[in-house]
């Protein structure tokens, strides 16, 4: 009897560290769509000429546009997505926002983001920074 009680209480203390409700985005998910950038930490992004977005090819190939391009082959792991030898052009923004979120999207793919994908809203985050893009047609 004691032995059916403990392993009840390990099921039980086992099952609260798992959440029903919450599945791990799949490439397959991700794979063939655009994402268009909404907003930074809640704030909303000012509209520009080429709207910040990001978007997911074959085999997670992983592209896009803040202020410069980028690209590189996406991983992605237990709902975490890293790029890994990303690649980005070089050139300077009017636009302070937009420079800034070069670094932001560099930073957070190469040393990965949470993902999260409901319905038509993409999320990536770190500690620090959380991008909410809407999907594209």
């Amino acid at each position: 009897m004691k032995k059916l009680v403990a392993l009840s209480l390990v099921s039980l203390a086992l099952a609260g560290c798992v959440n029903p409700g919450k599945a791990s985005v799949q490439a397959e998910q991700l794979e063939g769509h655009r994402f268009v950038l909404e907003s930074v930490n809640g704030v909303a992004i000012k509209p520009s000429a080429v709207p910040p977005e990001m978007s997911f090819g074959k085999k997670m190939a992983v592209s896009g546009v803040m202020c410069n391009r980028f690209s590189g082959q996406g991983k992605l792991s237990e709902g975490e997505l890293k790029v890994k030898a990303m690649a980005m052009t070089r050139k300077l923004c009017v636009e302070p926002q937009l420079n800034e979120l070069d670094a932001t999207i560099g930073d957070m793919l190469s040393k990965g983001a949470q993902v999260d994908l409901t319905e038509d809203q993409l999320t990536l985050a770190t500690a620090e920074k959380t991008l909410m893009f809407k999907r594209a047609e």
